[in-house]
């Protein structure tokens, strides 16, 4: 029975650092920036504040009907319909823009996506 404690004991022991730092190693670290103003009457004012972290861009596979938006294309930028073998001109109103490796139909007033053409571009 004092083998099994003892045992128990030390599996214990062992496990616990590592079940301690998993949590504090997945929580993101927050910073802050301290300001400190000194006024003429002899004032002192301090203002924490937290700065905020860029969330990365989360990039897109586009669908029919969507709303195109250039900030979520990845390589984003519009293309001459002459330099890509396979494209014909666009129709009235359209364009041709790449997102990744794919060209994509958008309309220009709208935003709405009319036409996907996949890995053309390399």
């Amino acid at each position: 029975m004092k083998k099994f404690v003892l045992a128990a004991v030390a599996a214990s022991m062992i496990a616990s650092p590592v079940m301690l730092a998993a949590p504090a190693a997945a929580a993101p670290a927050k910073q802050t920036r301290t300001v400190v103003t000194h006024k003429g009457n002899g004032k002192v004012t301090v203002k924490k504040t937290t700065i905020r972290t860029a969330t990365p861009v989360r990039y897109r596979t586009w669908k029919r009907g969507e709303r195109f938006d250039h900030r979520y294309a990845r390589n984003y930028r519009q293309i001459d319909y002459r330099h890509v073998r396979g494209l014909k001109a666009p129709p009235r109103g359209y364009r041709y823009v790449q997102s990744g490796h794919d060209v994509v139909l958008v309309g220009v007033t709208s935003g709405i996506v009319a036409a996907i053409f996949a890995n053309l571009i390399r």
